[in-house]
């Protein structure tokens, strides 16, 4: 009986398996007469290569003409022919062999070509082929060489640059058991789909070493092919024996799991994880509902660790054993949908929770003082209760308001902790957003102030009028603003001159106005900061207290003995830093107990 892979050997390129790219190319040029003087196959073992060369070598002089169907009938398409020199690099490497090659190059032909089939190629010395280089790149117009390799790196570039090079590739899994399927139709032999996917698997894409396996089968399954007859030849798991392994892991079995590898540990492990990378492959095509896309995710990673382990350790038990019990807890996973489902759920929950905790928070607080109440429906949002603290959104449209709220914080303080143990955090998102898009600043300038008409006042409008401008620039904390004895300077003038016998009076407000004690410039400094945030000035004005000024240095000390307060003190401290400077014209700040 002659061996299948010789007897199912292609005899033109429609019969050529798995090399569509290779064929197409190939009678193409044929038919259309663009024929190179030598071509390079190169690819895995028995992808083709060899038979490809010898269909060519058929087509190019066969006696009906150059055709990409020879007729096989003539002594070229049969082998008969003496133009069509086969030689095997492997056993034919020296500088001389390649020499008498060169020499034959020297005869024509009895028919159209004289072809040169060298296998093996890279196997030659550096020698033979810096010979063959030249009759490589210019050969006599009836010659034709064809090299064939397995490993086209070995091959010197000034060959690669010569040649038209074609990639034989590895043939599909799918095309090589449709191919099986035909030879055992025709052979009458009996057969299961699953032992000829064993088959194909274990050929590793070359139709050649997997028709060979599949010789082998036939006799040792007496003509009836089957998954257990092919697994125990073959060394394999059975799939079977697969889908219980990955079901004992998916169901956390610890006992059934030690069973199972005691009973696989005659197989060789690495084919074990081989056939099983296979299995979890076919069930992710099949789209098997045991297997998410998250488990398979692991699993294959688990496995491919599990083939690197088998590089660097020898026992492939501990291979088996650390792989298995990785598959194991990999299982103990959710659907990344179900963990946010989950997680906006209880979002969601902790959300309703705290609203309604807002809405028992303004009843008390209704019950406390009715009309604190009814500006914290009006004005406030509810933000957040969390990391103990509970956080405010306060956007009062008028003075009256902010002063109710300014008044009232201790008791709105008070009330958070007792009703909820949390510290208030009170922030005004849209009066900052106001601010950053209002072109003016909140405050008159000083020389809009200095040019109102003040020649229509009494003497006592005036007074209270100067007395306003003190006030105006204690709120104020630019630096480039005149100094209050500055401000005031041209209405007393005024006033001196129109009314000499008040001038007293005068002197006496002028002297209100520019002799501002440092006690109430730190007044200025704290409002600056009510500016920025109810809750920042409250702790500031609760906890920072005015020392001293000496030496160009503005000297302060800190009663915060809470985590809470200390933090509002430290992420403000910046712009309370600045504003020091500017109001007490000093160039440091020294904070006693070094709580900053």
């Amino acid at each position: 009986m002659k061996a299948l892979a010789l007897k199912y050997r292609p005899k033109n390129y429609d019969e050529l398996v798995g090399q569509e790219t290779v064929s197409k190319s190939l009678k193409f040029a044929l038919d259309n007469d663009k024929i190179a003087h030598a071509y390079l196959f190169s690819g895995l073992r028995g992808s083709g290569k060899t038979s490809s060369a010898r269909i060519f070598a058929k087509c190019l002089n066969c006696e009906k003409g150059v055709s990409s169907n020879p007729c096989g009938v003539c002594d070229s398409c049969k082998g008969n022919s003496f133009d069509i020199i086969e030689m095997d690099a492997a056993s034919n490497r020296k500088l001389e062999d390649i020499q008498n090659l060169i020499e034959q190059t020297k005869y024509a032909p009895n028919t159209r070509f004289k072809i040169f089939i060298i296998d093996e190629v890279h196997m030659l010395t550096r020698e033979a082929f810096n010979a063959l280089l030249k009759t490589l790149e210019e050969p006599p117009s009836y010659v034709k060489f064809i090299l064939a390799t397995t490993d086209p790196l070995k091959i010197p570039p000034t060959i690669l640059s010569r040649t038209q090079h074609f990639r034989f590739f590895k043939i599909p899994e799918s095309k090589i058991i449709s191919h099986l399927e035909f030879i055992l139709n025709n052979e009458k032999v009996s057969y299961e789909k699953e032992a000829l996917k064993m088959i194909a698997r274990s050929g590793g894409g070359s139709l050649r070493d997997t028709l060979t396996l599949l010789d082998q089968g036939i006799i040792y399954s007496g003509g009836n092919i089957n998954a257990n007859s092919i697994s125990s030849m073959l060394g394999l798991l059975d799939i079977s024996k697969i889908d219980e392994f990955f079901n004992i892991i998916l169901h956390k079995d610890k006992d059934e799991l030690l069973g199972f590898l005691e009973s696989i540990k005659t197989y060789e492990i690495s084919r074990v994880i081989d056939d099983m990378c296979a299995y979890l492959k076919d069930r992710f095509f099949e789209k098997d509902h045991r297997f998410n896309m998250l488990i398979l995710e692991r699993f294959m990673g688990i496995l491919a660790r599990a083939k690197n382990m088998l590089s660097i350790c020898d026992d492939e038990e501990f291979v088996l054993c650390v792989m298995s019990f990785m598959l194991k807890e990999a299982t103990d996973v959710y659907e990344i949908d179900e963990v946010i489902e989950e997680n906006t759920k209880k979002i969601e929950d902790k959300q309703e929770k705290s609203i309604d905790e807002f809405m028992e928070f303004k009843k008390l607080v209704f019950a406390r003082d009715y009309e604190l109440g009814a500006c914290l429906q009006k004005h406030f949002e509810f933000v957040s209760l969390e990391s103990g603290v509970f956080t405010l959104d306060a956007n009062p449209d008028n003075d009256e308001d902010k002063a109710l709220i300014k008044s009232k914080y201790k008791l709105l303080k008070q009330m958070v902790k007792e009703l909820f143990n949390a510290e208030l955090k009170i922030i005004a998102t849209k009066l900052t957003a106001a601010k950053e898009v209002k072109e003016e600043p909140k405050h008159s300038t000083i020389e809009d102030t200095t040019q109102k008409d003040f020649s229509n006042l009494s003497i006592d409008e005036r007074k209270k009028q100067a007395q306003n401008i003190l006030n105006d620039v204690k709120a104020s904390y630019s630096v480039n603003e005149p100094t209050a004895k500055e401000i005031s300077k041209p209405i007393l003038q005024e006033l001196k001159q129109e009314v000499p016998q008040q001038a007293p009076q005068a002197n006496e407000i002028s002297q209100s106005i520019t002799e501002t004690s440092d006690e109430e410039k730190f007044f200025v400094v704290l409002n600056a900061l009510d500016d920025i945030s109810f809750e920042v000035a409250e702790v500031y004005g609760e906890h920072i207290e005015f020392d001293r000024v000496e030496n160009n240095t503005l000297y302060l000390f800190t009663t915060a003995d809470d985590e809470y307060s200390q933090g509002i003190i430290k992420s403000n401290y910046e712009k309370f830093k600045d504003i020091c400077k500017r109001v007490f014209k000093v160039e440091k700040i020294n904070v006693k107990k070094k709580l900053i």
